[in-house]
């Protein structure tokens, strides 16, 4: 007995020594590997997480992985599973044309893919079951979002970009209108504005044309001033050009401009309302249905939402989430919530500690580890056959935002990594799966912020050597 317990002792000794050498060989060779202090510029910070995709091993590389960053649109992939475990497969945004009393309501529900097109087809159906019957009054009833229609967090100067155009329930044609500024005078003549004529927004320019060394020396740049009217004042300078400079104006108010196109669409149908175009939800009545729109499955707004980084889709769609978890009328805040509460109960993912201004991660207040990132796309990895999401991701150097990501186009890491992007102002992310050398597959997630390259850092610090090294590493590491 005593030879069988020294015999089965020896045997575990060896064994708990091999466990021990395969761990250093592995563990720190790969540490050592993805060195990556020093790659990006003085006052820049990252925080890496490394593991694999099966199982329950230890990261294979990791640092400061518990740090709250800003996500940028790595947080479109938390929208996207709260989407996948909230709403019913078949989701469609709904735009629906109704008869109550005497009245026409037309129930907007945020879609953020709707179209003037789309607008006026409900209202031919309309003319064609009605005749020569007109409406009394015309409701656009909003009422399937509540709250502030910029989130909490938004820079004020990015809120005449169509980029943060507003997430309202009344949205049309993207809530946004293409411009352009022309500076093809002379020096000290002024700009002139080009808008559609079928487009209710008003712009003005007050900026003059200048040279080239004026802008050098007055430091003199383009300004655009938003106004809730939709309005907007273009001031400063801009340097002479043949070209015109393109324009996207985000529409401020969504609910007057849809007023004034609905207007004119009204007329060109020859349907005239007997009272008057009104803003809300009528008193109580039976609705009569008359038409409806359907916005495109789930899985297609998403996959726009997350290979183009649309934020106008994933903010809706984040309020849409409030709403349709709360059955109350969606917002940022019940939204929030709503992820908050769907992610702990039915994935066992824990963002308490998370900060979820809005869906598309446009907020600078947002704030979430690349530890709960991780762990999203651990869940969207292994649960992939029920929710298929990671065809949706972009894939580096062939679709989405990485196809021309520097640094991932080409081999050996082309087509390897499927991972979502994050970028503002300071700030670099991806966040996403990784298929290396040895076809193991790794989530990786890398937050960089206070990311400010000068000239003469050069190409030795820079957010391209950083990536080079982190995927490259782990690509011929594992």
């Amino acid at each position: 007995m005593v030879f069988r317990t020294s015999r089965l002792f020896e045997n575990f000794s060896r064994l708990h020594l091999s466990l021990v050498l395969i761990g250093l060989a592995s563990g720190p060779a790969v540490a050592a590997s993805l060195d990556l202090n020093g790659l990006l510029p003085e006052g820049s910070q990252y925080a890496v997480l490394v593991q694999p995709l099966a199982g329950n091993a230890a990261p294979l590389y990791e640092h400061d992985s518990d740090l709250l960053l800003p996500p940028a649109s790595t947080q479109k992939v938390i929208t996207a599973l709260a989407a996948r475990l909230i709403l019913p497969q078949d989701f469609r945004f709904t735009t629906s044309l109704e008869q109550v009393g005497e009245d026409l309501v037309i129930r907007f529900s945020g879609d953020p893919t709707l179209t003037r097109e789309d607008l006026q087809k409900l209202l031919t159906q309309y003319k064609q079951q009605q005749g020569k019957e007109q409406p009394r009054n015309v409701w656009l009833d909003d009422s399937a979002f509540t709250g502030v229609e910029h989130t909490q967090g938004l820079p004020w100067d990015n809120m005449g970009s169509c980029y943060s155009a507003p997430n309202a329930a009344v949205t049309l044609d993207r809530n946004c209108v293409y411009g352009a500024i022309y500076s093809d005078g002379e020096p000290g003549k002024p700009t002139r504005v080009n808008v559609p004529a079928n487009q209710p927004i008003r712009v003005r320019t007050t900026a003059p044309v200048v040279t080239v060394e004026e802008i050098k020396a007055t430091r003199c740049y383009l300004a655009l001033s938003p106004y809730p009217d939709n309005q907007y004042l273009l001031s400063g300078c801009l340097g002479k050009r043949k070209e015109p400079l393109p324009l996207k104006f985000a529409v401020q108010n969504p609910t007057l401009f849809t007023l004034e196109v609905l207007e004119n669409q009204l007329k060109q149908l020859g349907i005239k309302p007997a009272g008057e175009i009104k803003i809300g939800k009528p008193e109580d009545g039976a609705a009569k249905s008359i038409a409806s729109h359907l916005s495109a499955p789930l899985p297609n707004l998403m996959d726009q939402m997350l290979k183009r980084s649309d934020n106008l889709i994933a903010d809706n769609l984040f309020k849409t989430l409030g709403g349709h978890y709360y059955n109350q009328p969606g917002s940022f805040a019940n939204a929030s919530a709503a992820v908050k509460e769907v992610l702990k109960e039915k994935a066992g993912i824990d963002l308490s500690r998370a900060i979820l201004r809005d869906g598309s991660g446009l907020s600078r207040d947002n704030r979430v580890s690349a530890r709960q990132l991780t762990e999203v796309i651990r869940y969207i990895g292994l649960n992939d056959k029920d929710l298929q999401l990671l065809a949706l991701f972009p894939v580096s150097g062939v679709s989405g935002t990485l196809t021309y990501h520097r640094g991932l186009t080409k081999p050996p890491l082309k087509g390897k990594l499927v991972a979502k992007t994050g970028t503002l102002f300071g700030t670099k992310n991806l966040a996403g799966i990784l298929t290396t050398a040895k076809g193991n597959r790794l989530l990786v997630t890398q937050f960089v912020t206070n990311y400010f390259p000068s000239k003469a850092d050069g190409s030795k610090k820079s957010i391209v050597q950083f990536e080079q090294r982190l995927y490259e590493g782990l690509y011929q590491g594992q």
